[in-house]
């Protein structure tokens, strides 16, 4: 399995709002004396207003002049947090905004362009042409900072339950299932149900490897295996081929399968942290969850 790439990059983070709106008409906008534009078509001025740290609650669009980067819109979703960003620009207009408004914020993407990396730029941005990010958020609920704080606390509570009871998991799991192998120094169960006798798995080999994942309760995550995605109802993968060494997987999967001959049918309990750890993976797999990995060696080239 390979690690899930989280990124996001600045210009992501600090731009997910934005309108249908000419690059050259700013027409009926007003401008702060830090150079933002903004227009209200809603406002709300007796409801909740935004602090800082508060988390925004809606809908958003991002464009580039009339080139849409991003939208949310028919779904509600937490947008992003309240805090200073681009010189504190679009900082100040989210700070205007109360529950209910809808606002439509433009920045000069050259401005943005100096606190960004080119490739992180959109492609279609050309330097002096007076392009405009233009942000629209229909504003539905805030989150406020210390609700955010206050859910904070409990998550890295529940983190941390979750750490601790871990060993205790895996230990019932290897109990109820009457696993006879030993973890190695790592807490890494590799049951060998079928010993192949073809070559062996080792670093700069073809390798191809049916599997199914699941996590201790028998949740299937992911699988290559139709048998197991029919009773699942998961989508089918095709069997992972990789060459080892040249691949991000999870240590528990590269370390179970290590030296093992082709044909082998294995079953490897992996600990959180040869998995996932403390980020988990998706909506899947939770931070600080073990996993089973049930895996057949099909070929080693």
């Amino acid at each position: 399995m390979k690690k899930q790439a989280r990124m996001a990059t600045l210009l992501v983070a600090g731009t997910m709002l934005l309108a249908a709106c000419g690059s050259s008409d700013m027409k009926g906008y007003k401008q702060t004396d830090e150079g933002l534009y903004y227009r209200f078509e809603q406002q709300c001025k007796d409801s909740l207003q935004v602090q800082e740290g508060d988390v925004l609650v809606g809908e958003m669009t991002i464009r580039l002049d009339t080139t849409i980067l991003r939208s949310n819109v028919g779904r509600t979703e937490r947008l992003m947090p309240v805090v200073p960003m681009y010189d504190g620009v679009l900082h100040e207009g989210l700070l205007m905004m109360h529950k209910g408004d809808r606002a439509i914020f433009a920045i000069e993407a050259d401005s943005m362009a100096k606190f960004l990396q080119p490739n992180q730029m959109p492609p279609m941005y050309e330097q002096g042409k007076g392009m405009k990010f233009y942000y629209e958020v229909n504003l539905q609920d805030i989150v406020t900072r210390d609700e955010f704080a206050e859910e904070q606390a409990n998550y890295q509570q529940q983190m941390e339950h979750a750490r601790v009871a871990e060993p205790e998991l895996i230990a019932a799991y290897v109990k109820e299932h009457g696993v006879k192998a030993q973890p190695n120094a790592k807490g890494l169960y590799v049951i060998v149900n079928k010993k192949g006798n073809g070559p062996t798995v080792a670093v700069g080999r073809e390798v191809t490897i049916s599997y199914t994942g699941r996590l201790l309760d028998g949740t299937m995550f992911d699988s290559s295996n139709e048998a197991d995605c029919r009773e699942s109802g998961l989508q089918c993968h095709e069997p992972l081929t990789y060459v080892v060494g040249q691949m991000s997987l999870i240590p528990g999967w590269e370390e179970g399968v290590m030296g093992q001959p082709e044909g082998s049918k294995l079953q490897l309990i992996i600990p959180s942290a040869m998995g996932y750890g403390s980020q988990g993976a998706g909506q899947n797999i939770p931070p600080y969850s073990p996993l089973v990995f049930d895996i057949e060696i099909v070929s080693v080239k």
